[in-house]
């Protein structure tokens, strides 16, 4: 038996089919797969995300830790507003990718749960000559209800201060009432929030979701949606042997005059060329699975990293690291024949609406 949410309970009563994530018992589904998907893409859906690992940074020496552990700068971001990056290890490769929350007088990360246990090890190892304390926080839940309507229907349900936050929040901002916080943050492409909470408020606030019609989704869906928005996954996209150059992740990384860890090979990386992260859409029939070959015209070759069918697009789509510069059509081998596809910008899918761009 895996650990469970404060929503197992919730979970098997929606029907959930539960299966093992990360040594969690988490819902693939409730049913239909794409019918989650679907109701995410034109009204709301509401994930268990609990299984992400919460931990918060204090101390007076936590901003300089972070400006040390990231290769993104916390000091980016005002109080308030939130920031994606990676955690990298000597060589440059991605350890995890998560969110960090700057708060008045802390910082929150949200970090994936199947890198838990190497991620804390990590923070602490780096935590030395820093006057600072890792607090990780196992009582919190997290609900993500993403979708056009998500935010209306979530205000409308919680009302008063929370309501306000709710439908005051600017993209990648939080704002806090007790012990919730509220962000406008999701891993779907869509407009929708992530709260954190208490696991009883959880249980509460999903019983509540799902009267006012918001579907509940799950892990099938959650991927299906991600890979539509171009968002990577750990294990998949990036792990430590991969930079952020190679994994579409540059924008998260700020070569400033600050040392962080990995930062000398991702500069020694960036002048002598590297692999990068293109999009794919498949022209004809089959579907693009996680490490399948991508074969190039001129006799080089490239893998998938993520691949499935797109609900939304109706087409088979994927992520792949292929060499920089490539563009135009490519192969991929599916069961042992050459498929045709087309090499895209990223994402696929926004707001509902198909915004790739062939390349």
């Amino acid at each position: 038996m895996g650990h469970r949410t404060a929503l197992y309970d919730a979970h098997l009563a929606a029907n959930g089919k539960m299966v093992d994530f990360g040594g969690w018992d988490m819902p693939i589904n409730y049913g239909s797969q794409i019918e989650e998907h679907h109701a995410v893409r034109s009204k709301a859906g509401v994930f268990d995300v609990s299984h992400m690992t919460v931990v918060d940074i204090a101390g007076a020496g936590a901003r300089d830790y972070l400006r040390q552990l990231l290769a993104n700068d916390v000091d980016r971001i005002d109080p308030g507003r939130a920031l994606y990056t990676g955690m990298l290890n000597d060589s440059g490769g991605v350890i995890d990718d998560l969110i960090v929350y700057k708060r008045d007088n802390d910082y929150r990360l949200v970090v994936n749960c199947a890198t838990r246990e190497t991620d804390l090890d990590w923070m602490e190892k780096h935590a030395g000559g820093f006057a600072v304390d890792i607090h990780e926080r196992p009582e919190i839940a997290m609900l993500a209800v993403q979708g056009p309507q998500a935010r209306d229907i979530v205000a409308g349900l919680l009302g008063g201060k929370r309501a306000e936050i709710v439908q005051g929040l600017r993209v990648f901002a939080f704002g806090e009432d007790g012990d919730w916080m509220i962000a406008r943050t999701g891993y779907t492409g869509e407009d929708g929030v992530e709260i954190m909470l208490p696991g009883d408020d959880a249980v509460a606030l999903w019983g509540q979701l799902l009267e006012a019609g918001v579907a509940p989704a799950g892990l099938g869906a959650r991927d299906t949606l991600r890979l539509e928005a171009g968002m990577n996954l750990y294990g998949n996209d990036m792990d430590q042997s991969i930079t952020p150059w190679e994994a579409n992740m540059g924008w998260t990384v700020v070569l400033n005059d600050r040392e962080f860890i990995g930062r000398q090979p991702l500069i020694n990386q960036k002048e002598n060329g590297h692999a990068e992260q293109f999009g794919l859409v498949l022209e004809g029939k089959g579907v693009l699975r996680a490490h399948q070959t991508v074969l190039l015209p001129n006799g080089e070759q490239g893998e998938i990293t993520s691949g499935t069918f797109s609900p939304t697009l109706g087409k088979s789509i994927a992520l792949a690291r292929l060499p920089a510069g490539t563009t135009g059509k490519v192969d991929v081998e599916i069961r042992n024949k050459r498929q045709p596809a087309q090499v895209v910008r990223a994402p696929f899918v926004r707001n509902g609406e198909a915004v790739y761009k062939e390349l």
